[in-house]
């Protein structure tokens, strides 16, 4: 499974923005801050866009993070000079208009060009074109900013940075951050060697992305922004009173999912129930999405689950049934959302 999986439902231009931010390698932050910058410019409506003006939204976003986190590529050895350029302009070295032209000259020289790409495939569908002197945004671009789920697309590539340069900041791969969960605050975080807690993003943003911005249950659409009325919960999909069990590790990523109030606790939601053992089929889906994607959570989860895909498999099937025995819930005394949508994952 990969990427390849991930289009095999109906693919939709949510689903290709997603595969070029969420899948694939990432050794520097320029990948993220393009993405960001491409979702303001979709708001703008300009066609046309120079380098000059792409640089201006591109180092705001880096310098920001700078600010946060001093390591923003795997290779912190290497002299980048657009990153020395951003970290100048932080100290009050340089001028703005320095920045930009630095920005302008230096940022752009590779992932114009690799930002389509996943895993060394181009992807089928463009959100610009690379011109000479700047580029060209596509109608895809902009027929993306009116669909349902652009709004949490700003949050989600956040949250994909926030995880990559914490790796790049414990110095570790990128694939060998360690993440655990607070359930109270919704947040995902890491203990570095001196047992500092960094927290890293919300759990939402993190995971929302490889739902396809659906509920994992029902397929209805979520939000991962406070204000809407159709804000995600996180949910556990094997219910978080099988601790009292003994049962452990049920805060790892491999068992959180998001899902919508009602599924989850509406009138006649989830709540403590067992769900039905059909879901645990999408359960593993949605979590090899995230292994295949090189995401920094990978090696969280194999070390949770499983080092090959079978494993991993038989991992959740056998938590299943220790949760079914436990719980002494027979198939027909599980829970089922009401409704559900057409699949998407």
């Amino acid at each position: 499974m990969s990427e390849s999986k991930f289009f095999a439902i109906d693919p939709t231009l949510e689903d290709y923005w997603r595969a070029a931010i969420l899948f694939g390698k990432n050794v520097a932050c320029y990948k993220f801050a393009l993405g960001k910058s491409l979702l303001e410019l979709a708001t703008m409506g300009k066609t046309i866009i120079t380098l000059d003006e792409l640089a201006e939204p591109f180092s705001r976003h880096v310098v920001e993070h700078l600010q946060q986190c001093d390591t923003q590529n795997q290779a912190s050895e290497k002299p980048y000079p657009f990153i020395q350029a951003c970290r100048q302009f932080n100290k009050g070295e340089i001028t703005k208009d320095k920045l930009i032209a630095t920005t302008a000259q230096e940022a752009f020289k590779v992932v114009l060009d690799k930002f389509h790409n996943v895993n060394s495939q181009p992807l089928s569908v463009r959100f610009f074109d690379k011109t000479r002197g700047g580029i060209t945004v596509t109608d895809e671009l902009f027929r993306l900013a009116q669909t349902e789920q652009f709004q949490n697309f700003t949050q989600e590539v956040e949250a994909r940075w926030r995880l990559v340069e914490t790796a790049w900041e414990l110095n570790i791969s990128r694939n060998l951050i360690a993440v655990s969960y607070d359930p109270e605050l919704k947040l995902l975080f890491t203990i570095s060697d001196c047992n500092r807690r960094t927290d890293v993003t919300s759990c939402r943003d993190a995971l929302n992305g490889y739902q396809k911005g659906k509920c994992f249950y029902s397929f209805a659409d979520i939000s991962i922004k406070p204000t809407q009325v159709n804000l995600t919960d996180v949910d556990h999909f094997l219910p978080h009173t099988l601790g009292k069990y003994g049962i452990q590790n049920l805060d790892g990523v491999w068992n959180l999912v998001l899902s919508s109030q009602n599924c989850n606790r509406g009138e006649r939601g989830k709540f403590d129930r067992l769900p039905h053992i059909r879901y645990l089929e999408r359960l593993h889906t949605r979590n090899e999405y995230l292994i295949k994607s090189n995401h920094p959570l990978k090696e969280t989860l194999i070390w949770q689950t499983g080092v090959t895909e079978p494993a991993r498999r038989k991992f959740l099937l056998s938590m299943y049934h220790t949760a079914q025995s436990k719980l002494g819930c027979p198939q027909d005394k599980t829970w089922q959302s009401e409704f559900e949508y057409s699949a998407t994952f």
